[in-house]
């Protein structure tokens, strides 16, 4: 999801511009030459699934992804997801350069909880732990950016009507597809590749 320069108040975009910092402090750090090609890939595809996007309110409903990112890259993921956000933002208008931090916020730390939860739940099926983070990664996702809306303005709350109760509603059915892309996604990388699986 996008959120549009102007939409944050200063502190919001101040706040979350800085853990995005330390975010992606934390992802670059210790990388090696190795795990540029497939952060670069991923940084790719989520680019481009993305860019597929519903205005809705003050934001966006799009594929996300971010379980399958974080499964892939584990702690490299914020960077991915920080590149794809930055080149939409500069080439294509989607999001802004004052909410980059907020955007890339809101869908790495669903990645890297992601990441955990799927290396931890080894006596479940790959299906299975692919359903349950690409269900949750959506969810954390649409938690936070209510947070963030709410803290720069409660009025977005208010009413039945409101701007995140619509939010709420509109993502009811990318959790249940991004359950199942994930889960399909990760079964098939597991079964023909299981080495591109990040499982620490």
């Amino acid at each position: 999801m996008h959120i549009s320069d102007g939409v944050l108040s200063t502190p919001v975009a101040v706040g979350t511009t800085a853990i995005t910092a330390a975010t992606i402090a934390y992802s670059v750090k210790g990388m090696t030459e190795e795990e540029i090609p497939k952060t670069s890939l991923m940084a790719g595809a989520f680019f481009a699934v993305s860019l597929i996007s519903i205005p809705v309110g003050p934001s966006t409903i799009h594929p996300l992804f971010s379980g399958l990112l974080g499964v892939m890259l584990g702690r490299r993921a914020p960077l991915a997801i920080f590149v794809g956000l930055l080149l939409q933002a500069v080439l294509f208008q989607h999001g802004g350069l004052t909410t980059l931090g907020a955007n890339t916020m809101m869908l790495s730390i669903p990645a890297l909880i992601s990441h955990k939860i799927f290396c931890r739940m080894t006596d479940k099926s790959v299906f299975l732990r692919g359903a349950l983070v690409g269900a949750l990664s959506v969810t954390i996702t649409v938690g936070l950016l209510i947070v963030l809306l709410f803290l720069t303005d409660p009025r977005f709350g208010e009413g039945f009507m409101s701007v995140i109760n619509i939010l709420i509603v509109g993502h009811i059915p990318l959790v249940l597809i991004e359950a199942l892309v994930t889960a399909s996604a990760l079964q098939l990388i597991q079964k023909a590749k299981p080495a591109m699986l990040v499982t620490e």
